[in-house]
C-alpha cells in the first residue's frame, strides 16, 4: 500500500510545485486571450473585412468611406465580438460606427454562416484609439523638450 501512494505522490509532484504554481499568478489575476479566442477574433475580422471589400452592406456611409478593422476581441465565451474599426484618414468616426452598428443583424448572420461556432457571436463595432495614440506618442518624441534632453546625451 505504501508503494503505490508513493507513486501517486511521484507523478503528481510535490506539494512545493503546486504552491509555487499558485504563486506565480495569483487567483483571479487577468490572462491574456486564448488561441482560440484570438483564432476567432482574426476570423471574424477577415469576414467582416471581405464583406465590406465586397459591398456587401448596403449603406450610403459604408459605401462611400472605406473602413479598415485592425482588431477584433473576442469574450472568453466566444459570444461577443468587439469589432475595432477605424474609416481611412481618420475622420466620420461616429457615423460609420454608428452605420455599422445599424447593420448588426445582417453581419452576426454573415458572421454564422462563414464561421462554424456553436454560437453566433453578437458583434459590437467601437473606435480604435490606437492610432490616435501613436500619433500622440509621435507628437511627444518629436516635441522641443524631448529634443532638448535627447541632445544632452
Amino acid at each position: 500500500m505504501a508503494k503505490s501512494n508513493s507513486k501517486v505522490r511521484a507523478s503528481r509532484g510535490s506539494r512545493d510545485d503546486d504552491d509555487h504554481k499558485a504563486r506565480a499568478r495569483p487567483q483571479g489575476a487577468p490572462t491574456g486571450p486564448t488561441q482560440r479566442m484570438l483564432r476567432v477574433g482574426e476570423m471574424i475580422r477577415h469576414e467582416l473585412s471581405a464583406l465590406l471589400a465586397r459591398g456587401d452592406i448596403h449603406d450610403d456611409v459604408l459605401a462611400t468611406i472605406p473602413v479598415t478593422i485592425p482588431e477584433v476581441r473576442m469574450s472568453s465565451d466566444l459570444k461577443l465580438a468587439t469589432v475595432y474599426v477605424m474609416p481611412l484618414g481618420g475622420k466620420n468616426i461616429e457615423t460609420v460606427v454608428a452605420a455599422l452598428n445599424q447593420h448588426t443583424k445582417y453581419i452576426r448572420s454573415v458572421i454564422a454562416k462563414a464561421i462554424n461556432l456553436k454560437f453566433a457571436p453578437d458583434v459590437r463595432f467601437k473606435h480604435d484609439a490606437t492610432f490616435d495614440e501613436a500619433a500622440r506618442i509621435d507628437a511627444l518624441l518629436h516635441s522641443a523638450r524631448v529634443r532638448a534632453d535627447i541632445d544632452k546625451t
